[in-house]
Order: C-alpha cells, then structure tokens, then sequence
C-alpha cells in the first residue's frame, strides 16, 4: 500500500512539475508574445486556473496533513 501511494504522489508532483514549468516558460509567454486579444484572455485565463489548481493542491496538501477536528479534543 505504502507503494501505491508513493507511486502516485511522485506521479502528481512530477506531471504538476512539467505543467507548471510548460505554462510558465512556453505556454503562457507564448501567448503573450502573440499579443491579439484572443491571446491575451487564453494567457490570463490558463494563469487564473494554474493559480487556481495551486491552490487547491494546497489545500489538499494542508488537510490532509492535519485534518480539521486533531485539535478540537485532546486525548486525556
């Protein structure tokens, strides 16, 4: 089991990675460098949901690291 999930984790990070770093130096500036309208509302809208998807691994990350009632009771 410990296998599975060590598998798919680095599958995550490595497939967020090549996404991130295409979108970042060949996607994005790509269409910017386009400059058309068109262009410019594709760039602004793949910035909006890359920053979106972000912050949603971040999230994940975050609760499922510590979920939402470990500090509501102590164990006496």
């Amino acid at each position: 089991m410990f296998a599975m999930k060590l598998t798919l984790t680095v599958l995550g990070v490595l497939l967020y990675l090549v996404g991130a770093l295409g979108w970042s130096f060949w996607a994005g500036p790509g269409l910017v460098g386009i400059g058309t309208t068109e262009a410019l509302l594709y760039a602004f809208a793949g910035t909006c949901a890359w920053l979106l998807i972000s912050f949603g691994l971040a999230i994940h990350i975050i609760k499922t690291a510590r979920p939402a009632g470990s500090l509501d009771k102590p164990e006496a």
